[in-house]
């Protein structure tokens, strides 16, 4: 294990929420060390074109990444491409260990890690992940030219999906628990005057058929949730869209949570329940979701860090 690294100011994951964090942070000569984590960039990066990130009428969300990434680093932030995988905040400095050995001594740490793609949990599907499952329309898309496929789901996330894919596949099928979408409307409009999307509602898909291999997803076994009939639907690809869960597991146990591991922070703050531990973003914020309220809960706990160190005379 490497000699502790000791850094004023600590982010814990990147995305609109960390980068920014990282320039407001660099701006107050914290001396910011933002590590990027696993997925680089965050949920972004996974998402075709943003269509509601101001000044920019659309941006390919990879792109805007990059520019984020590239302002930090140009500010001063230091951008380290590891994965925290250990966090103690038990007494300060606080204490992060990385996939490559680094160690980190932190007076400050800024959790900006997120949300994860949720799953059915069901056997098929885990048997099926990367044989023709998949939670990325993004990154899996182009496998599926010409192809019949099937997106499970009724949120914003899933409408997009289904959009996206309409660019390859051939016929598209959004399944639905409900008998109405939860998605924006617009997002609705373009979805149900697109020739090539159809909708099925009030059903749940059970099982997902098929073998791992050069076979893969060859369908899907459905439930209607009113009746209890079942079906099978023949579609060579299944994505599942149905929503994402907080990427709090570094702060289990260690930091105030609610509704499913969301991060407590007090009212019109990013302070949590430890002094010193600012959170921003996804893995905090379970109602609006979005990378502008991201960034600008970023800004606060920059800010908030900066207050917090100079109130001690650091």
């Amino acid at each position: 294990m490497s000699s502790p690294i000791a850094v004023k100011t600590l982010i814990v994951g990147s995305g609109p929420a960390g980068y920014t964090a990282a320039v407001y942070a660099a701006r107050a000569m914290l001396e910011p060390v933002l590590l990027a984590g696993m997925q680089p960039g965050g949920q972004l990066t996974i998402t075709s074109d943003v269509e509601n990130w101001p000044g920019d009428s659309k941006v390919e969300g990879p792109a805007l990444m990059e520019r984020m990434s590239e302002h930090a680093a140009a500010m001063g932030a230091k951008i380290e491409y590891d994965v925290a995988t250990s966090l103690d905040l038990s007494k300060r400095p606080f204490t992060a260990v990385c996939d490559s050995g680094a160690v980190y001594h932190a007076e400050t740490v800024i959790l900006a890690t997120g949300a994860q793609a949720r799953w059915l949990g069901l056997p098929s599907e885990e048997k099926l992940k990367g044989f023709g499952v998949s939670a990325c329309a993004t990154c899996d898309g182009f496998f599926f030219r010409d192809k019949e496929v099937a997106v499970i789901g009724g949120g914003n996330t899933a409408v997009e999906e289904a959009l996206f894919l309409t660019r390859f596949a051939k016929k598209v099928t959004l399944i639905h628990r409900r008998d109405s979408l939860r998605a924006e409307k617009i997002m609705q409009d373009r979805l149900f005057k697109h020739p090539n999307v159809e909708v099925i509602w009030d059903h749940e898909a059970v099982e997902i058929l098929g073998e791992p291999g050069e076979q893969g997803v060859t369908g899907l076994k459905l439930r209607q949730v009113k009746t209890g009939e079942t079906r099978d639907l023949a579609v060579q690809g299944a994505f599942v869209a149905i929503g994402h869960a907080p990427a709090s597991q570094l702060v289990e146990g260690q930091l105030e949570t609610h509704l499913g591991g969301y991060v407590v922070v007090k009212p019109f703050s990013t302070e949590t329940s430890v002094p010193g531990v600012f959170a921003a973003g996804d893995v905090t914020d379970h109602i609006y979701r979005q990378a502008v309220t991201s960034a600008g809960m970023g800004c606060m706990a920059a800010l908030e860090a900066e207050r917090f160190l100079s109130a001690e005379g650091e």
